[in-house]
């Protein structure tokens, strides 16, 4: 019986294991998957702390948005660990004050109590407009969102902010890499992800096409090959 290899899953901000439930289903033959808890630090320094005291000792780690921001964190922190990395819909740059006094005015928002998750109107700013209409796309997305709730989206955010800038880092990963982005993807536009695969000695890119920030739910079937192939199985 061939050994399955163990896999962490990274979530972006105010998602969960749903966001990857399809890839958990499709890679259940060949990895050994859990799916990190990004819901309890201040800092992508704590989440990453936290997330290393409970993965294996050697894993493939695979972060999706503020999943990459802890992923890249864990690789500056314990690259020994990390048998092979993919980053997607993610960047390597710390925020830019416009991105900061956005977040802010959100953690305003939300403090007052007027946090009312992704609404079905924000959906556009994350999805290509082919997932809009696409229950199976949009119904995950609103539920983890809304279960999430208030209070991690004010730890997620704040830890996004401060978060650093990671590029200096970027052509030290020497673990085979894969980068994913959505050609349509308005959060974390190509140009980050053409940045992050240039930078990483090696590294693999792939763009989807008709793909917002949400590849795993917007294009599972090619997502979830992309990784098979990573993997190496």
């Amino acid at each position: 019986m061939t050994r399955k290899t163990p896999l962490v899953l990274l979530p972006g901000l105010l998602l969960d294991e749903g966001l990857w439930a399809r890839q958990i289903a499709d890679l259940d033959d060949v990895a050994d998957i859990t799916v990190g808890d990004l819901t309890r630090g201040e800092s992508m320094r704590e989440l990453a702390c936290s997330l290393l005291d409970r993965a294996p000792r050697r894993f493939a780690l695979a972060g999706l948005s503020m999943g990459g921001y802890v992923a890249l964190e864990v690789m500056r922190l314990a690259p020994e660990r990390v048998a092979r990395l993919a980053l997607l819909a993610t960047s390597a740059r710390a925020d830019t004050p416009a991105q900061t006094a956005r977040r802010k005015d959100w953690l305003g928002l939300a403090e007052r109590g007027r946090f009312k998750g992704v609404t079905p109107r924000m959906l556009a700013d994350f999805l290509h407009p082919d997932g809009l209409d696409d229950d199976s796309v949009t119904g995950p997305i609103l539920r983890m969102t809304g279960s999430l709730g208030r209070d991690v989206f004010l730890r997620q955010t704040r830890a996004v902010m401060a978060r650093p800038d990671s590029r200096a880092g970027l052509a030290n990963i020497a673990c085979p890499t894969l980068v994913v982005c959505g050609r349509d993807d308005r959060a974390t536009p190509p140009e980050l992800a053409f940045e992050i695969a240039a930078a990483i000695p090696g590294a693999d890119l792939v763009v989807l096409g008709r793909c917002g920030h949400l590849a795993p739910l917007e294009r599972p079937v090619e997502v979830s090959s992309y990784l098979r192939a990573w993997l190496g199985v």
